[in-house]
Parts: C-alpha cells; structure tokens; sequence
C-alpha cells in the first residue's frame, strides 16, 4: 500500500512516498480504508520535534474512511462501515497518511451515510478540543447536547480556525450566544457563516469595548487560542466566576496576569490539551461529537466557514507546509 513517512524529523521534505505492507487488525483492533486525511498543527509540530518518535512514523491523527477488516473482540464495527478517525498516531507510529490503518476499535466512530468523508476527517483534534473547551467550566455543563449551553454566553478567539469554528458550532448547538473575535472582514465572513452571532475584528475596534456593549454582564467561558496577547482582552470581559479554556499558546509562549482582578472574579483558566483528556472526558467528547455531526450541526467548507484545502496523497508535504504557515481553513490529504 502507498504510504507518507519519515525516518528523521525536520522541514516538510522529509516527508517520503513510500510503499508498505498493508497491516493486519490484531485483537479489539480494525483496519481502515482511508479516503481523506485531516492535518492538524499538532501532526507538522510532531514532525519538527528533536526526533521521531519511533523509527518511522507515518503522520496524521485524524481521517475518514471505510472498516475493511475486524480483528477479534470487536463489537459495534463490521467490514463496510463508515467511519471518523481520531488520535490515530498518538503515541502511535501509524497515523492516517497512507491508504490504510490499523487502530483501536474505539478511535474509529461511526459516521452517518449523509455525512462527508470530508467532514469526518476535520473532526478528530479540532471538534475533540472544542468539546473539551466547552465543558471545562466549574458550573458545567460536562455533556453538549441543545440546550444545554442555554443562556450562556461564549466568547470563542480566533473564530476562522478549525478549532474555533468547531467551538463555534458546538456552542451554538448547545444554545450559547456566541461572540468571536477576528483580524480580517474575510474572517468575519467565515466565522459569521459558522454561526457566530456576533463578530470583532479586533484590528479595527476596541474589542474588550464592543464585546462589553454585547455583553454588560462579561462572557462566562472563554475559547482561547492566543492567551498572552488576549490575556488583557479576557480580565476585561469575564464575567463573574467565568472560565478561559486554553487551548494553544498563539502568540507565544508567556502569559502574564493580574491578579487581584482574576481573584475578585473567582475566574478559572483551564489549561487544554487534548491528547491528554481524562479517559471518560474523552469519551463523552466523542459520543457528543457525534450526536452533533447526526443533527448536522457540524459542517465543512466555505458557505459553513471552514474552506478546504486538498492535495493528493504524495503532495503530503505541501499540505503540511499550507498548516505550517497558517492557511486559513482546513487542510485535507486525498488518500483513497
């Protein structure tokens, strides 16, 4: 089977088309026909890391595809089936860039006939972040469904990104009021067909002011992918005994705060990394996820506010290089 590879760490060209073996599902295990492969900036920071992993690693957490085999003690998948993939090369040499893939049966989630491969490879890392970001505050809720963000309000930054374009959606299906913040009108334009209510663009409005005008009462979670250089945004519109769920370190790797402001408010900062959710967390994040994607509210492309970017299978290093430089929208390998 054709396969993306690499034997050393560094720029996208020690990205290699290489040919394997195609593998064989071993025991509460199934292997995937993989049809289309999601990068994530996780998969281009994992091949820039001091060294690889493992001898060699084939790239990618997230994709979509069909159950070709089923090893033994698999229960709820069968050959034919649909599926999103999710953290399939954590801690793992095999990830989705090759035609096909062998994993744990439960990181292979049914997809329905009336949902894209597409949309079920920009899943995975980017829905899974935004669940976790959204359930995270102390008054709850821990489960997304509709209703049960009902009169909060959620401030997601960086609206035009695949996690706060999940966020964005999965905030509005739970029934929050959703405000995000943007750097472009082309963004805005996306975020606001994501389904954001309201949109700043923070380049040409004093954002912590117009958000305040939306919300006099402040926002009661934050979704935050640039903590240092918002860190001064947040302290001026969380409201009382609100939350700022972190999720990436934009902008650097410092975040500096002022206390007593933050005591006073009882505010929490909840630090996000996906990779390393408590189990049960994960699962309820996958099981809502879901649930979501059936109702349709989890939707790709550029009249929903997430633009895709394909490239065949071996261009893989130009679609690694397109999330390297920070393409807006998501970026998808066409494997099968």
């Amino acid at each position: 089977m054709k396969a993306i590879s690499y034997t050393k760490t560094g720029d996208p060209d020690v990205l290699r088309l290489t040919e394997r073996p195609t593998p064989e599902p071993g025991p509460g295990e199934v292997r995937v026909r993989v049809t289309v492969s999601g990068v994530n900036p996780t998969d281009w920071k994992n091949r820039r890391a001091d060294r690889p992993a493992f001898p060699e690693v084939v790239p990618n957490q997230d994709g979509a595809g069909v159950v070709d085999a089923v090893g033994p003690d698999v229960r709820g998948l069968e050959a034919g089936q649909r599926v999103w993939l999710w953290e399939a090369q954590w801690q793992r040499a095999d990830g989705t860039a090759q035609e096909y893939v062998v994993l744990p049966a439960r990181q292979a989630v049914p997809l329905p006939d009336d949902a894209s491969f597409d949309l079920g490879a920009s899943l995975g890392i980017p829905a899974l972040t935004a669940h976790r970001a959204l359930t995270v505050a102390e008054t709850g809720p821990s489960r997304l469904s509709p209703g049960a963000l009902a009169g909060r309000s959620v401030l997601v930054a960086g609206g035009a990104g695949a996690v706060g374009h999940a966020a964005i959606e999965l905030a509005r299906w739970a029934g929050a009021d959703v405000v995000t913040t943007v750097s472009s009108p082309e963004k805005a334009r996306l975020a606001t067909a994501a389904g954001a209510r309201h949109v700043v663009n923070y380049r040409t409005e004093d954002a912590a002011e117009a958000i305040r005008k939306l919300f006099p009462d402040g926002v009661d979670l934050v979704v935050e992918v640039a903590p240092g250089p918002n860190a001064a945004l947040n302290q001026a519109v969380l409201a009382p005994n609100g939350t700022i769920a972190v999720y990436a370190n934009n902008g650097g790797e410092e975040l500096t705060l002022t206390i007593r402001p933050h005591m006073v408010a009882n505010a929490r900062y909840q630090f996000v990394f996906v990779y390393t959710v408590p189990p049960e967390a994960k699962e309820h994040a996958v099981a809502d996820v879901s649930a979501a994607v059936a109702d349709g509210a989890l939707r790709v492309g550029d009249e929903a506010g997430l633009p895709l970017h394909r490239f065949p299978l071996e261009r893989t290093a130009d679609a690694h290089a397109a999330v390297e430089r920070g393409v807006v929208g998501k970026v998808l390998i066409d494997v099968g």
